[in-house]
Formats: C-alpha cells, sequence, structure tokens
C-alpha cells in the first residue's frame, strides 16, 4: 500500500503567513481526522495533498517521488478524492457515473468490462444507491449525490482516501454507514485523510487528528492527546463539556 508524506509543508493561503510547516506522513491503516475552523485551510490542505494546488513551501510526496514529477494517472491510481464542491459535466446515470473510478486503471479508449461493471455495482450497493442505478445524477438529492461520489472512488479501489466532509448531506444512518466503510479501507491496509466539522465522528473514528488554525498554526499527534477540551476549546474559541459514550468521548458545547 501506498504512503503520502508532507514535508515542510505550508499551504498557500492569500492575506496569511506561513504558520507552521507541517512534516507528517499518511501511512497504511491510519485514520486521520483533519479539524478547525471556518477558514483555517482544511480544503486547501486537501487540495494540496492531492496534487491540485502548489503549496507555498515544502512538498508532498508519493511513495517517496515528489507528487508534482508524478503522472496524473499514477496518481489517480493511489488517490481517491471526495471533494465538496461539484458540478455535472454532462448528463449521466448514477451506474456510468461510478464507472468513471474505473478510468485511471484502463487505457486510452478502452471501455470498461465484465469486473468493472461489477466492481461498480457492489460499490454502488454498498453505499446504498444501487437502487439508482438508472437515475440521471441530475435528479438526485444531495445525500444520494454524497453516497454516489463515496461509491466512485471505492470502484476506483485508491490505497489513500482524501475526503472533504465526506459525511456532508448524510443523514444520521449514512453517516455512520460511511464512517464505519473508511475505517474498513484503513482496516485493509489503506491510508484515510479527512477533514470534519463534527468533533465526535474524530473521536470515534480517527486514530490521528491534525488541529488547524487561521493564523496558519497547526499541530498533529494521536487522537487521545489532540482531543481535549483546553486543545478544542482554543482552536474553536468556544467552551466544551465532555462526557463519555460506548467508550468515546463526547464534545457538546456551552453557552
Amino acid at each position: 500500500m501506498s504512503r503520502l508524506e508532507a514535508c515542510e509543508l505550508v499551504i498557500d493561503v492569500p492575506g496569511r503567513g506561513d504558520g507552521r510547516a507541517m512534516t507528517l506522513s499518511l501511512e497504511p491503516g491510519q485514520v486521520w481526522g483533519v479539524l478547525g475552523p471556518n477558514g483555517a485551510g482544511k480544503t486547501t490542505l486537501l487540495h494540496t495533498l492531492a496534487g491540485l494546488r502548489a503549496p507555498r513551501h515544502g512538498t508532498v510526496r508519493l511513495d517517496g517521488e515528489p507528487l508534482a514529477g508524478l503522472s496524473r494517472r499514477r496518481v489517480a491510481r493511489a488517490l481517491g478524492l471526495v471533494f465538496q464542491e461539484r458540478h455535472d459535466g454532462f448528463p449521466a446515470t448514477v451506474q456510468e457515473t461510478a464507472l468513471i473510478g474505473r478510468h485511471p486503471w484502463l487505457s486510452p479508449w478502452q471501455m470498461e468490462g465484465g469486473e468493472d461493471l461489477q466492481l461498480a455495482e457492489a460499490a454502488l450497493a454498498r453505499l446504498d444507491v444501487a437502487h439508482l442505478g438508472e437515475r440521471l445524477v441530475s435528479t438526485l438529492s444531495g445525500g444520494e449525490r454524497q453516497r454516489l461520489v463515496l461509491a466512485t472512488v471505492l470502484t476506483q479501489g485508491p490505497a489513500i482516501w482524501l475526503a472533504d466532509e465526506p459525511t456532508n448531506h448524510l443523514d444520521l444512518h449514512h453517516q455512520t454507514a460511511v464512517m464505519a466503510l473508511l475505517a474498513e479501507q484503513a482496516a485493509e491496509g489503506r491510508a484515510v485523510l479527512m477533514c470534519l466539522h463534527d468533533l465526535n465522528l474524530a473521536a470515534r473514528w480517527c486514530d490521528r487528528v491534525l488541529l488547524l488554525y487561521p493564523d496558519g498554526e497547526a499541530c498533529w499527534g494521536p487522537r487521545d492527546t489532540m482531543l481535549v477540551p483546553d486543545v478544542l476549546e482554543r482552536l474553536y474559541g468556544q467552551r466544551l463539556a465532555t462526557a463519555e459514550v460506548d467508550g468515546a468521548p463526547v464534545f457538546v458545547p456551552v453557552r
């Protein structure tokens, strides 16, 4: 399985100083949660790690090689991306969209085969959208679209998942199912990094946490050392009460 490294990385947020350079490694089997208030640079970090945005300083490496020097096909085979902003480029069905996940593995002009279709159908079933296979994407609800995006990445089969708010638009049942899916991907030897707003999802499902501050500062480490009230209250400027439910901490804002 692949590993993704940030080496003295400073993300490029306009109008902001350099802050702290980040040197960390996303290893197989790990689940990272990225937390921070609005404007802290979570999405910018994700785009930078994906090679879609140049850093201000430092490098991103995939299996020891600079990401910027690799072909997009090589990167697409290793990295699966789930972004918040999506636009329908052309009319397509749910099944056709899921099959896009197989494109990095096909040669130019090669059509999807039976195995590709099986992978897509299994992914759609796992995300509870198989029954929508012939529907146009433009007719889906926000939650259905989100599950389709995740099914497309699952069809792709990357070694590393980079997800920006993967539970966005999802009801409670599907939030839990998606987080369980990402944990399962890590348990099978893949790596997962996701930006989250929900502290309680991070507390239950992540084993490592990266905290981003609006001034460019950052800190990271094991979940149990990062998700503590004094650290989180400084991060969000919000008092928190804590409890423990089913072995995991729960954080509640205090008036």
